[in-house]
């Protein structure tokens, strides 16, 4: 049996590491672990909506915007220019690494074509969410951290709207721009409060372009064009690896819209978001959590009732509140309908299966296989996610295990009922899993033969 966790993938040059559910999947802990192979690990998507979380010895690090590659220290880091940044955030994460020991300089590379969030930008995601909840009702609302992320890449469509990192390192061109953009932004966000029922927050431009400026002169050492450096560092020989954010059913093109997040979030989302070439990474690491969790609105056909003890207690043992919001997860089953389209969307070559030793003490392990639609089958994920709130799951039932899992260091070790659950997983996704979390600690990562 082996033992060792990157010898699972050989010779590997650009790999990338995306969650196949909702989020929340464990994805730090593989990158954090993968990162010893790689010369850079990269960012491509999201905002400090996200969060992976990377435990060490018994110390926790919670990233929302610096790659999980920061606690390696010969990795170089780069948020990619798919990523949009709340400067704040990024230099509140940075000083409690710094903190922490954790050196934060030439390591850390922010591509200047990156979104930047502004406060304006929180405002109208709060204005938007209480404006559906009085239109549609309180159901309908999309369950947005509140963090801007949307608005902010709607600027980025809009154009017009939008800053980008590099406007933060000319106070001149800062001005001049946040200037037209605020007159824009009270017209749109007052309209909008007026429908919310809310009263507009006030945007005062000036203290606005010297709190950013101020941000850009503190991001500039880290700030490049990192299209470049990627590219160049790849004809070099350089070893990436791409961490997404979120998560593939939350992808804005392919996950359970509108209830997903308002970036790509699957692999194909790497390469508009970085500037590497098409098709350079390979292989492709999809993260699935042994349950399932999901945050915010949306369809969740394997949900446990609220009430429900078995839910409430993988919800529990497994600390399924949200890294950057604290807020309770929703809970369900094993859903392999919708992770198989995922799988496939990603292009996964092999999986990283976390949230085992979660479930331990259950005697039934039930898998959602299929969903049947008015009595028939479905042979795809639905793109409606009313229809998808309106499936039955197609339920398999496996036999539990009892005993704790979580000191087993050896894949051969673990219970045959645990093994025999990894083993359906991987049969019916038809994706070979070498990797078996039994906790979220780099030494808990156990090699299964492939």
């Amino acid at each position: 049996m082996s033992t060792s966790v990157t010898a699972n993938i050989p010779n590997a040059v650009h790999t990338a590491v995306c969650g196949l559910q909702y989020g929340d999947e464990g994805k730090g802990q593989i990158v954090d672990v993968l990162a010893e192979q790689h010369d850079f690990v990269i960012r491509y998507n999201g905002g400090a909506n996200a969060g992976h979380t990377v435990q060490i010895g018994d110390e926790k690090h919670a990233m929302h915007l610096v790659p999980s590659g920061i606690l390696n220290p010969n990795v170089t880091n780069v948020i990619g220019n798919g990523v949009v940044i709340d400067p704040a955030t990024l230099l509140e994460e940075i000083d409690v690494l710094a903190t922490r020991g954790v050196e934060v300089g030439d390591n850390l590379r922010i591509s200047n074509r990156a979104h930047v969030v502004f406060p304006y930008h929180k405002h109208e995601d709060g204005l938007r969410e209480a404006a559906v909840s009085r239109l549609r009702g309180q159901e309908k609302m999309l369950g947005t951290t509140g963090r801007g992320i949307g608005p902010c890449y709607a600027d980025k469509a809009y154009r017009s709207t939008a800053i980008r990192v590099s406007d933060l390192l000319d106070v001149d061109v800062l001005s001049t721009k946040l200037k037209d953009v605020i007159v824009i932004k009270r017209a749109m966000l007052g309209a909008l409060a007026d429908l919310a029922g809310q009263a507009l927050e006030a945007m005062d431009v000036d203290a606005l372009v010297e709190q950013y400026a101020d941000y850009g002169r503190l991001l500039r050492p880290h700030v490049c064009d990192t299209a470049q450096l990627l590219n160049d560092a790849a004809a070099r020989g350089g070893r990436m690896l791409f961490e997404g954010a979120n998560a593939t059913l939350l992808d804005v093109d392919h996950g359970t819209y509108p209830f997903v997040t308002s970036s790509s979030c699957s692999a194909s989302g790497i390469y508009s978001g970085t500037g590497v070439p098409a098709g350079s990474v390979a292989p492709i690491v999809g993260i699935v959590k042994m349950y399932t969790s999901r945050v915010g609105g949306g369809p969740f056909p394997t949900e446990f009732a609220d009430d429900d003890a078995i839910g409430g207690g993988i919800r529990e043992r497994g600390n399924e509140f949200g890294t950057t919001t604290g807020r309770p997860r929703r809970i369900g089953w094993l859903d392999l309908a919708s992770t198989r389209y995922t799988t496939m969307i990603s292009g996964t070559t092999q999986l990283a299966c976390t949230g085992l030793a979660v479930l331990a003490g259950l005697d039934t392990l039930r898998i959602c296989t299929d969903y049947r639609y008015k009595g028939e089958v479905l042979g795809t994920f639905p793109a409606d996610a009313e229809l998808i709130a309106d499936v039955e799951p197609v339920y398999e039932d496996l036999p539990g295990f009892t005993d704790s899992i979580s000191d087993v260091r050896s894949y051969g070790d673990l219970p045959a009922e645990a093994r025999g659950y990894v083993d359906f997983v991987e049969q019916r996704l038809n994706v070979p899993i070498p990797q078996v979390c039994v906790g979220q600690r780099r030494d808990q990562i156990l090699a299964r033969d492939v």
